[in-house]
């Protein structure tokens, strides 16, 4: 596991964006040869959609043979409303690159048989040769695996926990009866089958699931923990997201930053040459 610490969002963005970059164009890519990636929704990741938009439009990355699949879907939300995970990923990242829209795939929370729904999603996710990156950016769990989800779940209907509706109601105008109270979410299962996973935790708000994920045992009752027992786990966080971590935790991370010099990430490019 790896804790990869940067001193604000801005840069802790970029260095994900740039090492999600160039595992694309390390795999290189094409026809017979897609690159499997997973992705989330939510504030975190914003930053650094916008950074891979900037490579996409420099040239430097391209879409056209990635398969994407994301995290999870509210259950009953019309797939045009502007709080829906569709609406989310196409508004941010989607119709910014050059992906094919097949290769999109979002849960639908909408359909007629929900469970048929969750089983084609990890057949999808088989088909296309597992996920070779998964990326997540949770507040002490992961996607939708609120607390008390299993460690080896699959991808499932999940009811969202009350405080999780209540602090989503200020997407829905502060009303509760218009918040979604449920959800189709890959499992921890499904996302620690990916041969990568990367963590994004920002911000001071998120300092206790950043020291619970690394420094206490795995809990079900914070599925981002499980993610210590995957062989190639990142996180990235910023100073803030540090703040109830040991002293010696983040100096032994910054430390291996400094040996590894991995400070910044560089980027890699599919212009010709690089």
């Amino acid at each position: 596991m790896r804790l990869v610490i940067l001193d604000n969002y801005d840069l802790a963005s970029e260095w994900a964006a740039k090492y999600i970059c160039n595992c694309i164009v390390k795999f290189k890519p094409g026809k017979d040869r897609y690159f499997s990636l997973g992705l989330p929704t939510g504030s975190t990741p914003l930053g650094c959609y916008k950074k891979l938009i900037e490579y996409h439009k420099r040239g430097d990355l391209s879409f056209k043979y990635v398969k994407t699949f994301n995290m999870d879907e509210y259950v009953g939300l019309p797939r045009n409303h502007p709080e829906s995970y569709h609406s989310y990923m196409w508004n941010n990242f989607f119709k910014h690159v050059d992906i094919d829209p097949n290769n999109a795939h979002i849960l639908d929370g909408n359909a007629e048989d929900l469970q048929a729904e969750c089983d084609a999603f990890e057949e999808k996710i088989k088909e296309a040769g597992g996920i070779d990156l998964f990326v997540g950016g949770p507040d002490g769990h992961i996607a939708f695996n609120e607390p008390g989800s299993s460690l080896v779940s699959r991808t499932r209907l999940k009811t969202l926990a009350m405080d999780t509706i209540l602090a989503n109601a200020k997407y829905f105008d502060g009303d509760l009866s218009k918040v979604p109270t449920m959800a189709l979410t890959v499992g921890v299962g499904t996302v620690m089958d990916a041969r990568e996973v990367m963590i994004l935790i920002t911000g001071a708000h998120k300092a206790f699931a950043l020291y619970k994920a690394i420094e206490e045992g795995i809990n079900h009752m914070w599925t981002v923990s499980a993610f210590q027992q995957h062989p190639r786990t990142i996180f990235v966080c910023d100073e803030d997201a540090t703040l109830e971590l040991k002293v010696k935790t983040v100096k032994y991370f910054k430390g291996l930053m400094h040996v590894n010099n991995k400070l910044v990430e560089p980027l890699y490019s599919m212009k010709e040459g690089n």
